[in-house]
């Protein structure tokens, strides 16, 4: 049981109807630790992709909150995700961030595990368990002692979620309708359903910030990015050059995109947010010094269009967004990542970040993606040095006697929503509006102090995730 102050009301620090959230959820280490138990134990937290681990016995090492994970392809052909923490003492039994085995053994007493997470029976005495016979009597029971698993996973389009919660909802219940924004993230530009891949390598940092901070500014800030991003849209890092903008579309982008800030969405019950419309078509990209790739893009999107129309789907949903609690994304291309804040404390964060391309894409458009990216995202990425400075020096500015006493303002567009055509979500009729970050915070506080889930998300459906 966690002591009295860690189950204390959080719903007072967060004031949405006045639009207040206090510092102090930011800054203090018991309300992390209520994250830890209350929040990051039961929701559904990104693993990986499948197309990480193409082979049988294929790994790489995750995290899911604060607990190492191994994501594996095992014998059966199916991902699974495992605790990476061997049962008898707690060491990792892989220390590697990815590779292929054909087991896992603890290099503290030698235990060893299948990449299925089975605790290994194999014949003699320095395999599976170590001198089984003689230390354990014979006695030792090893289906009882293999590798903790969540207590469901599920792989959706080749995105791989767990939850530690076997009674939280069902998937595709905790996605609800913001699940076209996770489509358009897994699907090909061109619409394929799963048709997407990993570039190789993820690439991992740490900033001086609450994870909070960084949800928040993808599920729908654009306020900042007037202020924030002005230098990289003037450097023109996009395809299209200094006529265009960094998102790769060209000089009418800017101020198109101006026009369509309050379509922000988001979900008051499940936590969700973006900064665009299921509506929201974006021109395909304009190279500047590449025509035959606009071309190439051009048919791409035109394809995905007829896809989603014939589908009655709809065609816009493209980020960037945040899928409660952390992980934050990028849908349409340009850039298409993932990116996860793993929490670390109150005040320190670790960033991990996915590069996503189509799984059949050109070897000429895959190489200057590959570029783009890293020019954009990343701890080298000019945009993301950009956010990465502000939660810094947000935090550190933070922390002070009188500074942590104030509260943060959230009170853009309050009172001006209306319900979205998207089943439980509402759009924003304020031409730039923080709804978003004020239902983020209010679904926070609730799953934090551990209420129960939503009416209408809770699940019945086993262990079979979705």
């Amino acid at each position: 049981m966690v002591p009295d102050k860690e189950t204390r009301d959080l719903t007072s620090l967060v004031d949405v109807e006045n639009g207040v959230v206090s510092r102090e959820i930011f800054l203090d280490e018991a309300i992390f630790k209520m994250e830890l138990e209350n929040l990051f134990s039961r929701a559904w937290l990104f693993v990986g992709h499948e197309s990480q681990v193409p082979e049988e016995g294929d790994y790489f090492a995750s995290r899911m909150g604060t607990d190492p994970v191994l994501m594996t392809r095992g014998t059966d052909g199916e991902v699974h995700v495992l605790l990476n923490s061997c049962r008898h003492r707690g060491m990792r039994v892989c220390r590697y961030d990815v590779g292929n085995t054909l087991q896992f053994t603890c290099p503290y007493h030698g235990w060893s595990y299948s990449v299925d997470g089975e605790l290994v029976d194999t014949p003699g005495e320095l395999f599976g368990v170590p001198h089984f016979a003689g230390a354990y009597a014979g006695k030792l029971r090893r289906e009882d002692w293999g590798l903790v698993r969540p207590g469901r996973t599920v792989n959706y389009r080749g995105l791989i979620f767990a939850t530690w919660d076997e009674s939280a909802p069902s998937f595709e219940d905790y996605l609800g309708s913001f699940k076209y924004w996770v489509n358009n993230l897994a699907d090909s530009i061109s619409g394929v359903e799963g048709g997407s891949e990993v570039i190789a390598g993820v690439q991992k940092w740490r900033v001086k910030g609450n994870w909070k901070f960084v949800a928040e500014n993808f599920l729908g800030d654009s306020y900042h990015a007037d202020t924030t991003h002005s230098s990289v849209e003037n450097v023109g890092i996009g395809p299209a050059g200094s006529s265009g903008t960094r998102h790769g579309t060209g000089p009418q982008a800017l101020a198109a995109r101006r026009a369509t800030w309050h379509r922000c969405l988001s979900w008051p019950a499940l936590g969700h947010g973006s900064n665009d419309s299921p509506d929201e078509e974006r021109a395909a990209p304009q190279f500047a010094d590449h025509p035959e790739l606009t071309e190439y893009f051009a048919e791409l999107y035109e394809r995905k269009r007829a896809i989603r129309k014939a589908a009655d789907e709809p065609v816009g949903a493209n980020g960037p967004a945040t899928l409660f609690p952390s992980m934050s994304l990028h849908a349409l291309g340009f850039p298409k990542t993932i990116l996860v804040a793993h929490p670390v404390s109150p005040t320190e964060t670790e960033m991990w970040r996915w590069y996503i391309v189509d799984s059949d894409v050109r070897d000429d458009a895959r190489d200057w993606l590959r570029r783009y990216y890293l020019r954009y995202s990343g701890p080298g990425g000019m945009t993301e040095q950009d956010d990465i400075e502000n939660w810094d020096y947000a935090t550190s500015a933070s922390q002070g006697t009188r500074a942590s006493k104030l509260p943060y303002n959230y009170s853009q567009g309050l009172g001006q929503t209306e319900p979205s055509r998207l089943d439980g979500a509402v759009v924003s009729t304020h031409w730039s509006t923080e709804e978003n970050a004020r239902n983020f915070y209010r679904h926070w506080a609730r799953m934090t102090q551990g209420d129960q889930w939503p009416a209408g998300t809770a699940s019945t459906n086993g262990r079979a995730g979705g």
